[in-house]
């Protein structure tokens, strides 16, 4: 898989990740976390605003491989 392909590919999965993360982080807050106390409400936004960035960097890593690092072309 060339490197424009990654890119092409990259860029609706990351914006699919971003979404499911956010839709997974919004239903635990409603389902369990509702009405709870206001330093758990700062500590679980927290942890879940940043942890999108995992999944994220990985992508982003994933999509700009250098040439050399991409595994040889079927062509």
């Amino acid at each position: 898989m060339t490197l424009r392909q990654r890119k092409f590919l990259g860029i609706p999965i990351m914006i699919v990740i971003i979404i499911v993360y956010a839709t997974i982080g919004m239903l635990i807050y409603e389902r369990f976390l509702t009405g709870a106390h206001n330093l758990i409400l700062l500590v679980y936004f927290v942890v879940v605003g940043t942890g999108w960035f995992f999944p994220a960097a990985w992508t982003i890593k994933w999509m700009s491989a250098r040439p050399h690092e991409l595994p040889p072309s079927q062509d």
